[in-house]
């Protein structure tokens, strides 16, 4: 996979003087059905979450309360994506390295996943996820 199939996905916005309302449908905004949704809040400054690639998985991460950082590595190049905006999520592909990081007070990082929960879909080495990379290619 390329680090280039990675891409901020525009989420519907809907405008009201009483608040506003973002939706995610799958098959729609993105390209997966959600299987799994998880969230991570109360992260210390100056942690780090993440930290591993999927095999398989598909995954949209959105900011839902401040902002924080995703850096994404394919193998061959890295890019940094700050995300800042409920409106906005981050698509990751499969066999991508992420992290994040930079979080800010108070920030509430929502993952949508196409499968649920399994260990064996994980890289958690980031030597063995660049083997297992360049092995695919």
């Amino acid at each position: 996979m390329n680090i280039n199939l990675c891409n901020i996905v525009d989420l519907p916005k809907i405008q009201d003087p009483r608040g506003n309302l973002t939706f995610v449908e799958s098959g729609n905004q993105i390209p997966f059905d959600i299987q799994r949704v998880y969230y991570l809040y109360d992260v210390p400054g100056g942690s780090e979450r993440g930290g591993h690639a999927h095999k398989e998985l598909h995954q949209l991460i959105i900011a839902m309360s401040g902002s924080f950082d995703v850096v994404l590595d394919d193998g061959k190049e890295k890019k940094r994506v700050h995300l800042n905006r409920s409106y906005n999520g981050l698509y990751v592909c499969p066999m991508i390295w992420r992290e994040l990081d930079n979080f800010s007070s108070g920030s509430v990082c929502m993952v949508l996943a196409s499968n649920k929960y399994d260990e064996n879909d994980y890289y958690r080495d980031y030597a063995e996820f660049m083997r297992a990379r360049w092995s695919k290619d």
